[in-house]
């Protein structure tokens, strides 16, 4: 049988049929895939001779008003509906900007990559994505693109690339990587941490609390001596399973994992206090706190209000306690709160469709999923208006700052880990098209106007950082200059060709008036010619996406 994604269905008479969707099988190396069938149960029914009323739900399920909340709409199967209550925060992409009007371009750095994960269980499962849910920044960030490690003083490197635009030759692309420094995980600061798993009656499913523990046994394995663990679950009430442990104690903590049930309602707010006040008990000075939360966000009993629950976060931040978000599940599952809250609590945030994408983020980059190297990091452009027409930032719309916020050390922004990379891509229309860009009206009192040394600059922009250390205050500025030298594409790397296959891939899926000649067989050339460099296999399995967005018809 050939390494790839499966889906496997387990029949027996007299029992109910079980199927497991996006099993991943690798050559040479078995995998176990436990099941439990249930008895058949006789269902008594009663004829009904009323005609049935017909209800059109298409009007009932959509983006709702000032909120920016988007709710999947309703599966069927067969005759019977499946109520789908998924939310997501709707987004509005980035437009053009004339570097006259607005020269600055200012963000959060965003190391989330649920978007990808999430969309890749919707195309296993036969359904296209919306593209309102569609966070380009978390498909580009699911892969590393192999950059330099850092070398001088700060926490990370800078790579920037400029060259031509694959859907519009006439625009072109700059490609900003960062790469934070590498760690021995042997000699890492010791962690305490605190799993919060929600045991609440939503996480029943196989894709739920059972992956949970299977993901939780695999970072259990991986822990030292020094290192502690604690567990809190929460359901209609909230409890510590297990104080904080020692990290070799690992038989005791996998019986803890391993005997959770589900079942209750969902007290999301106090097991996230209890979360906390845990992992304050036991906090280590200088080490890496955290709470792990697992859970499909679905809190709908006690304090649930995102402005309460963010404030939680936010205080705990600031002493030190920082999260990590891992969301499970299908149905209900409620992006929109969980991915805010993991950006308040200066942590991260994973989407866990499989135990693959679990050993991804847990096994493979768990350096970079737990251990803060920068904290508070910002990124803002300047463009030269003597070469740059008009700039697009491509995502990052839920993280994007005022300019004055970038030295601003009061504002809050993300974190980069150990061994983490971070890409920003931005379109760039060069000063020499004619092609309209929304700019201000003529100004009455004062003219903009393009300055002799913009105009004898080399420079076509200005990459500026700011960061703070894990347990600084003070921001330390960095920065890179851009050459106005732009490459044609077969000139360009692999990384910045592999990159743009991925801002492709986001572009279809969002079907986004920015796609110009984009089409999917140029996503999938552009994804093939950048392919030596696979050793988990994250750029197979792209290809085979691509190709199910494809038989899907998105896009089109």
């Amino acid at each position: 049988m050939q390494q790839g994604y499966y889906r496997l269905v387990f029949t027996h008479p007299g029992f109910e049929t079980v199927t497991r969707d996006s099993v991943m099988l690798l050559e040479g190396a078995p995998e176990v895939v436990d099941v439990r069938l249930s008895p058949v149960r006789a269902i008594e029914t009663t004829p009904v001779t009323a005609p049935r009323e017909s209800v059109d739900i298409s009007e009932s399920l959509s983006l709702q008003g000032g909120a920016g909340v988007y709710k999947m709409p309703m599966a069927s199967l067969g005759d019977f509906a499946v109520h789908n209550t998924e939310e997501y925060s709707a987004i509005n992409p980035n437009i053009f900007h004339s570097p006259l009007t607005e020269p600055l371009s200012t963000f959060s750095i965003d190391v989330d990559t649920a978007t990808y994960s999430n969309v890749r269980r919707m195309l296993n499962n036969g359904q296209l994505p919306d593209a309102s849910m569609i966070r380009i920044e978390e498909l580009v960030n699911y892969f590393s693109y192999d950059y330099p490690e850092p070398r001088g003083e700060h926490p990370f490197s800078i790579y920037t690339e400029y060259g031509e635009c694959p859907w519009n030759t006439q625009h072109q692309l700059v490609h900003i990587g960062l790469k934070g420094r590498s760690i021995d995980l042997a000699e890492a600061a010791p962690s305490n941490l605190v799993f919060l798993i929600d045991v609440s009656g939503s996480m029943m499913p196989e894709n739920k609390l059972p992956l949970v523990q299977r993901s939780l046994t695999m970072l259990v394995d991986n822990l030292r001596a020094q290192d502690r663990i604690g567990i809190v679950v929460y359901a209609s009430g909230t409890r510590v399973v297990l104080p904080s442990t020692p990290g070799d104690q690992k038989l005791r903590i996998k019986e803890a994992i391993n005997t959770l049930t589900a079942g209750g309602s969902t007290a999301g707010a106090a097991g996230i206090q209890l979360a906390y006040d845990t992992a304050a008990s036991s906090m280590i000075r200088g080490g890496n706190n955290r709470v792990i939360l697992c859970t499909d966000g679905d809190f709908n009993v006690g304090l649930s209000s995102m402005t309460a629950l963010e404030e939680l976060v936010v205080n705990n931040r600031n002493r030190g306690i920082f999260l990590t978000v891992l969301g499970y599940g299908m149905g209900n599952y409620k992006d929109n709160k969980i991915e805010l809250l993991a950006n308040r609590g200066n942590g991260n945030y994973a989407y866990i469709d499989t135990i693959m994408e679990a050993k991804k983020v847990l096994v493979n980059e768990i350096g970079s999923t737990l251990y803060t190297i920068a904290k508070d990091v910002k990124i803002q452009a300047e463009f030269n208006p003597a070469h740059v027409r008009g700039y697009r930032l491509i995502g990052y719309e839920n993280r994007l700052l005022r300019p004055e916020e970038f030295r601003d050390d009061t504002v809050d922004a993300g974190e980069l880990g150990a061994g983490h990379t971070v890409t920003a891509i931005y379109e760039i229309i060069p000063s020499s098209s004619r092609e309209p860009v929304a700019e201000l009206d003529s100004l009455r009192y004062q003219s903009i106007q393009i300055s002799p040394e913009a105009r004898q600059s080399a420079e076509m922009m200005t990459v500026k950082l700011r960061y703070k250390e894990p347990d600084g205050e003070t921001s330390i500025p960095l920065d890179q200059q851009v050459l106005n030298r732009p490459v044609r594409l077969r000139e360009t790397s692999e990384r910045y060709r592999f990159s743009a296959a991925v801002v492709g891939y986001g572009l279809m899926l969002q079907n986004s008036r920015f796609k110009g000649n984009l089409h999917w067989e140029m996503v999938k050339e552009l994804a093939a010619n950048s392919m030596s460099s696979d050793p988990h296999g994250y750029k197979a399995e792209f290809m085979e996406l691509i190709q199910k967005a494809i038989r899907l018809g998105s896009g089109d």
